[in-house]
C-alpha cells in the first residue's frame, strides 16, 4: 500500500481535490482508502440507537455491520492522537491510502494552498512535499498544479507514487 498525504489549512481545498481525485483514481483501477484527520470530536452514532446504547454502556468498541458496508467506533481512552501508522493499520487491502491532514507526519504529501487563505507554505520547509496544488501559479522547485486539474494531478500521482499497474 502506498500513502500519500495531503496537507494544508482548513479552507484549503484539501477535500474538494480528493474528491475529484478519487474517482480519477479509481477509474484506472485503483483501490482507494481515505483517512481524514480531525481535530473536532467525532460521533457518527445517533443518540438512542442500538450502537449508541452499547457504547454508553462502556463498549470500548462498536462495530455497526451490513451487507455493503461496515463502521467502527471506537472509544480512545488517552487523549494523546495516535499516528497515522495505527489509524493505516486498520485499512483493508488497498493500493493507494491517501490521508488528510496529517501535515506533522513525515510522509510524501502533496500540499494544497489557497491565495485567499494568509497561511505559511509548507514547502520549502518540508522535504516530504512533492508536488503543491493550488489557484495562483507558483515558481516553485517542484511541480505546481492548478486545483481544477484533477486529471494532471492524477497523473502526476500514479507516475511518481509508481502505481504503474494502474490502467491508464
Amino acid at each position: 500500500m502506498r500513502v500519500l498525504g495531503f496537507a494544508g489549512y482548513s479552507g484549503s481545498g484539501k477535500t474538494t481535490l480528493l474528491e475529484k481525485l478519487i474517482p480519477r483514481l479509481t477509474a484506472r483501477g485503483l483501490r482507494v482508502a481515505v483517512i481524514k484527520h480531525t481535530h473536532h470530536d467525532v460521533d457518527w452514532d445517533t443518540p438512542g440507537k442500538d450502537s449508541w446504547r452499547h457504547r454508553q454502556a462502556g463498549a470500548a468498541q462498536v462495530l455497526l455491520a451490513s451487507a455493503r458496508r461496515r463502521m467502527l467506533v471506537e472509544e480512545l481512552a488517552d487523549s494523546n492522537e495516535l499516528p497515522l501508522a495505527a489509524h493505516l493499520a486498520m485499512l483493508g487491502p488497498c493500493d493507494l491510502a491517501l490521508a488528510e491532514g496529517f501535515k506533522q507526519e513525515a510522509i510524501p504529501k502533496i500540499e494544497v494552498v489557497n491565495s485567499a487563505l494568509a497561511a505559511p507554505a509548507l514547502h520549502p520547509a518540508d522535504p516530504q512535499v512533492l508536488a503543491v496544488v493550488g489557484d495562483l501559479p507558483q515558481a516553485l522547485d517542484i511541480p505546481w498544479f492548478h486545483r481544477d486539474d484533477a486529471d494532471a494531478v492524477a497523473a502526476f500521482l500514479i507516475s511518481r507514487l509508481d502505481l504503474s499497474h494502474a490502467e491508464l
